[in-house]
């Protein structure tokens, strides 16, 4: 029997429907639905509590080649919210290119360096880009954060893609405006973000096809 249909038969012989189930789990009740319809696994921690709540060990709910596929998930999962917990905490540090003394503006006869609050020597739109794109980030990397507490999904992914272009148009607008302290702190975020999501396909997938 597969791991569905052990359920199913589990809950049936307890005299329970989906609904009680799903309560004594603390899952919905689509998701008891999904598990026992073939198309989803639960996670570890609702595999203890099902093992325990039937009085079953978790070998004796999952066939060896059932057990590493939910490993592999969970593994694949984990590093997922891993890449973007870090894509949200560069997002959000963004926001230092505010504050930072980046900006090149001239005195006299020297450059001075100012932050982009003591910055004068752009016009309106070379100003309005150099506060949009860090405050445009910095909201990719909040969104990232919160979904930390959601199911890893495909927003998920998306969300990592927009920040990884978002980051790097930032990096040729700041270059075309001659701007090299921002472009090179600009530069060490974005190839943080390269390495993984070069090393770590998850982190850009979301989800390895089958």
């Amino acid at each position: 029997m597969e791991f569905n249909e052990k359920l199913q038969y589990l809950r049936k012989q307890n005299n329970m429907t989906q609904e009680q189930l799903a309560g004594k789990l603390f899952v919905s009740r689509t998701a008891v639905s999904k598990w026992e319809s073939g198309k989803g696994y639960p996670n570890i921690e609702s595999l203890k509590s099902i093992s325990a709540l039937f009085a079953v060990t978790i070998d004796d709910l999952l066939s060896g080649e059932e057990l590493i596929s939910l490993a592999d998930k969970e593994n694949r999962t984990n590093i997922s919210r891993i890449i973007s917990l870090i894509y949200g905490i560069l997002d959000l540090m963004m926001l230092i290119f505010l504050f930072l003394p980046l900006y090149g503006q001239q005195d006299k006869d020297m450059i001075r360096m100012v932050s982009l609050f003591d910055y004068s020597d752009a016009n309106t739109i070379t100003m309005t880009i150099y506060f949009v794109l860090p405050v445009l980030t910095a909201v990719l990397g909040i969104i990232q954060l919160i979904l930390q507490h959601f199911p890893e999904g495909k927003w998920h992914s998306y969300i990592r893609t927009v920040s990884i272009f978002l980051q790097a148009f930032s990096i040729l607008a700041f270059t075309a405006s001659r701007q090299p302290y921002a472009t090179a702190l600009l530069f060490l975020f974005f190839m943080g973000k390269i390495v993984f999501w070069v090393n770590f396909p998850t982190g850009r997938k979301g989800r390895r096809k089958k």
